[in-house]
């Protein structure tokens, strides 16, 4: 193989070799984590869906804001002395805001299983604005 090729290869897969991974956390135990405030877990998900139904206790941070704002907007909203468990719907958008927030010193592990399996499992859910 040309070494250029190599090059070439490694450049464009390596974001996805250094992606935040889904955790391997059960939801048990993110449950009772969210409960004794030891974690908090993070929407990512956008508005609409966040109106439409979210998490009980859980914080607002939608992918699209998290992508445009900066390290201190971030540590406003979340501490930096708890896990972070990001969810969205299907745990895409989990992975990539969870790829943000390691990046400004966060230990994020983000949720492969999405809203509806959540409160399926007995998270509590409620509707309204962020």
């Amino acid at each position: 193989m040309k070494p250029w090729l190599a090059l070439t290869l490694i450049l464009c897969l390596s974001p996805v070799l250094w992606a935040a991974e889904h955790t391997k956390d059960t939801l048990e135990t993110i449950q009772k984590a969210t409960a004794e405030k030891k974690a908090v877990l993070v929407d990512v998900r956008e508005s609409d869906e966040w109106k439409a139904g979210h998490v009980r206790g859980a914080t607002f941070l939608p992918l699209s804001e998290l992508k445009a704002a900066n390290r201190e907007d971030v540590l406003k909203k979340l501490p930096k002395d708890q896990v972070i468990y990001t969810h969205c719907r299907a745990g895409r958008r989990s992975v990539a805001a969870a790829d943000l927030l390691e990046k400004w010193g966060y230990d994020v592990r983000p949720l492969k299983p999405g809203y509806d399996d959540l409160i399926k499992f007995g998270f509590e859910s409620e509707q309204g604005e962020p």
